[in-house]
């Protein structure tokens, strides 16, 4: 129940937010391609800091230890995903939204409060593991579907800002650099925004579309079934099939953690980027809108059956 009333309070904070984008529109004060604004502002301002604020934690051999538990998990997780969505790509007839969609979730914005609450403060760094193997596989594999090019570009990659954000963060942690307050403060204040600024713009951009259409277009439930449904089963057997959670003491509530990000909705970046690439934001938000809604049914259920086999 409390995780029930928590996951709901944080959604339905978020969804207030993506309302008020819509009423902006819908009462004539902005446009729907106004929300591309906030889409380079999320991709190229606020997904770095939180990228590079990530990497500003205490190193210890603990979690040093819990950190290669989360980035294995992470990573295997991903790599199910993609193999899974290889296999459903043609036997469903997936495009390119629905794929990167079905893959991609929202957990940079929905799973740090989350484990917040949940686990507390000291587990939030594990979290990080899912979010920044996420963000590699987004900027190359997600970037490369969605812009349906025929082949990676290795300079686009290399020079991405959200991947030399990654690159600088971790050579931070290495170093042991602690960022200077003043600048790690700003950084927080501007990861903020993620969610917010997610939100906003994917009620921008639906605000075009009928309401009709959302409810009653059943390739979108398809499709949040895919992501809230189906890809969680598949990464809980994964993770109790692997044993994870028995290589270190506090190894279960680590592997939460990554759970918790694998299960939740839509990535809002998704809508940025199909944005940015000129591919349909109606779909994409159609569809984050769609997952965020049934996720707060989902996320509850997922974990409650993690709950009985982990």
């Amino acid at each position: 129940m409390q995780i029930s009333l928590l996951l709901a309070h944080e959604i339905a904070q978020l969804f207030l937010i993506l309302l008020a984008g819509f009423v902006l529109v819908r009462a004539g004060l902005l446009r729907a391609a106004d929300s591309k604004v906030l889409s380079v502002i999320l991709v190229y301002l606020v997904i770095p800091c939180v990228i590079i604020d990530a990497f500003q934690i205490e190193d210890t051999p603990a979690i040093r230890a819990g950190l290669a538990v989360s980035f294995a998990a992470a990573a295997a997780i991903h790599l199910l995903f993609l193999v899974l969505t290889g296999l459903l790509r043609r036997f469903l007839g997936l495009d390119a939204i629905e794929r990167a969609t079905a893959i991609y979730s929202n957990a940079g914005a929905l799973v740090i409060p989350l484990v917040q609450a949940l686990l507390g403060q000291e587990y939030v760094i594990y979290s990080c593991a899912f979010i920044i193997v996420q963000l590699v596989l987004l900027w190359t594999h997600g970037s490369m579907i969605l812009r349906g090019a025929g082949a990676l570009s290795w300079k686009a990659i290399l020079t991405n800002v959200n991947l030399l954000s990654i690159a600088a963060g971790a050579v931070l942690y290495a170093g042991r650099i602690p960022l200077p307050a003043v600048l790690s403060g700003a950084m927080d204040d501007m990861g903020a925004l993620m969610g917010p600024l997610g939100m906003l713009l994917a009620g921008m951009a639906i605000a075009e579309s009928p309401l009709r259409q959302l409810v009653c277009t059943p390739r979108y439930y398809l499709t949040a079934a895919l992501r809230l449904v189906v890809y969680p089963l598949a990464a809980l057997v994964l993770l109790w099939a692997t044993g994870m959670a028995a290589l270190l003491p506090d190894g279960r509530a680590i592997l939460m953690t990554v759970y918790l990000a694998a299960i939740t909705p839509a990535c809002t970046t998704i809508t940025s980027m199909v944005q940015l690439y000129g591919q349909d934001a109606g779909k994409s938000s159609a569809l984050y809108v769609m997952s965020t809604l049934l996720s707060i049914v989902t996320m509850p259920l997922m974990l409650a059956v993690f709950d009985w086999v982990i």
